[in-house]
């Protein structure tokens, strides 16, 4: 029997992330990601015949098979089940369906990568070259400007470990003066405040009177509006800008993301409590932060060797 109207998987779906978007005030991202993720598996049960609404445990493990066949790699396959089960438990909950067909799935096992983390100096060489290509005063204002926003938007991310679509939504208000926190509004809709060091202050205003002379100038609530069209600038132009100015610096694969990577790498490496370093970053849960543990044990066994009466430093010092 076919499925009716109100049941179909579109209806299903679009149910779902009313929920998800109501409920969990998720971002349009994560909206987007579910709607990708959902219409692909409904689209592979239509292929077999089968609906969202009468699906059973066998389809979707069949369905996690054609992944499988199609070369998913494992943290996409993992997604994917998220999504599945997260619709399922919503349509047992609403009463939509009488069973649950996912709960028994298991997921892909998956070793979760450590993040690539650039060291001090690294960050270091970025910072100063992008000093330098702003310091450049006989250049071309537009020119000067442009390398004045990236040096502001390299010194305000690794001083706050953004992400950088909170980066790049920050209203012109984010740069008054004296101001000594900033207020994030980030995944879920949920406000943060976030430390402002003087190097990001600085920066920010030095940007900002160069905005505020330029002829292209014009009225806007974004702190980096975009310079071709309204609105703010694109996190794909800043990560363009960002793997330019990085390759100029003789360093590989760096992103906006590499950067939230390293101010909590580096936060951590000098002593801050990983409850700290959540809360600054915005995870909702711990265990998203402890992906860093491993920078916590390096340092661990550094004050092992250093301070341990017999380590071998230590017992050279006593002959």
């Amino acid at each position: 029997m076919a499925p009716t109207a109100k049941d179909s998987d579109q209806a299903l779906i679009e149910l779902f992330l009313d929920m998800v978007a109501a409920e969990r005030g998720a971002a349009k991202n994560t909206l987007a990601a579910y709607s990708r993720d959902l219409a692909d598996f409904s689209a592979e049960l239509g292929k077999a015949g089968c609906a969202i609404a009468r699906a059973s445990t066998d389809d979707l493990r069949v369905y996690l098979g054609s992944l499988v066949k199609r070369r998913f790699a494992g943290s996409s396959m993992a997604r994917r089940l998220s999504a599945i089960r997260q619709l399922y438990r919503f349509l047992y909950a609403e009463g939509r369906r009488t069973d649950d067909p996912s709960a028994v799935l298991e997921g892909p096992k998956r070793n979760r990568a450590l993040p690539k983390v650039l060291s001090i100096a690294e960050v270091d060489r970025l910072l100063a070259l992008a000093r330098a290509a702003f310091d450049q005063l006989d250049q071309p204002a537009a020119k000067r400007l442009r390398a004045a926003r990236l040096a502001c938007l390299i010194e305000v991310l690794y001083a706050t470990g953004l992400r950088v679509s909170e980066l790049m939504a920050l209203p012109m208000s984010a740069a008054h003066r004296n101001a000594r926190m900033l207020a994030v509004r980030g995944k879920g809709n949920k406000e943060r405040l976030v430390p402002l060091n003087e190097a990001a202050k600085r920066a920010m205003q030095e940007y900002l009177t160069l905005l505020r002379s330029s002829n292209s100038r014009r009225e806007t609530k974004w702190l980096f509006p975009s310079f071709g069209q309204a609105g703010h600038l694109t996190r794909q132009h800043f990560a363009r800008d960002l793997k330019a100015l990085a390759a100029a610096a003789g360093l590989r694969e760096v992103s906006p993301h590499v950067l939230r990577h390293a101010f909590a790498s580096h936060l951590l490496h000098n002593g801050a409590d990983l409850r700290v370093v959540q809360t600054l970053l915005g995870h909702a849960d711990i265990s998203t932060t402890q992906i860093y543990t491993h920078v916590l044990a390096e340092r661990l066994k550094g004050l092992v060797r250093e301070l341990h009466p017999l380590a071998d430093d230590s017992l050279e010092r006593r002959k």
